[in-house]
């Protein structure tokens, strides 16, 4: 097995998203199981995605047969279609009104952001701020979503909707920490 990276650092950042972000899907599916399919079943889709990730996040670790371009352009695809289907399409009714209208404009703002610096042609021309910016808004959206939830009465399923809401920011940081390592090598 041949690693894409060379520095512990960075080897350590792509593992730990990794297996955080494996952690949390299979949560997820536990939560699933646990609560029934009735209720939940989008969350199997949203997991369809977030595992297509871990999978192109792995190949691209271990140098398996996926380009730079390859897992840059199907990952993007994949989070910018969470991004659509759980926080633009259906987003989750918020309590607080203002607080739903943040999420929903962050998360817009995510998608543009996703569509334009990743999945344009000319995809190398991105910077570290640019990743970095596009980490931090789905950092503050996962972190609105729980502010929602403590706002909320708790129930069975808040346990598994805060773990649900983590999967999406940990994939974007293992992004972000294999491209800056990448455009660091070029």
């Amino acid at each position: 097995m041949e690693l894409r990276f060379k520095d512990k650092g960075t080897i350590f950042n792509v593992l730990v998203t990794i297996l955080a972000a494996v952690f949390s899907v299979v949560m997820m599916i536990y939560g699933v199981l646990h609560l029934g399919l009735k209720g939940t079943w989008p969350e199997l889709v949203l997991n369809v995605f977030y595992i297509a990730c871990l999978v192109m996040m792995w190949m691209y670790f271990f140098n398996w047969g996926i380009t730079t371009k390859q897992f840059n352009y199907w990952c993007t695809l994949c989070l910018g279609m969470t991004v659509l289907l759980r926080d633009v399409l259906f987003a989750p009714p918020l309590v607080n009104y203002p607080l739903h209208l943040t999420c929903l404009t962050l998360s817009v703002t995510l998608l543009v952001m996703l569509t334009y610096f990743y999945a344009r042609k000319d995809w190398e021309t991105y910077s570290k701020r640019n990743l970095w910016t596009i980490c931090i808004i789905d950092l503050i959206i996962a972190a609105l979503y729980n502010i929602d939830i403590f706002l909320e009465t708790a129930d069975e399923t808040s346990t598994y909707m805060m773990v649900e809401i983590w999967i999406r920011p940990t994939i974007t940081y293992g992004l972000v920490a294999c491209f800056v390592k990448e455009k660091d090598e070029k």
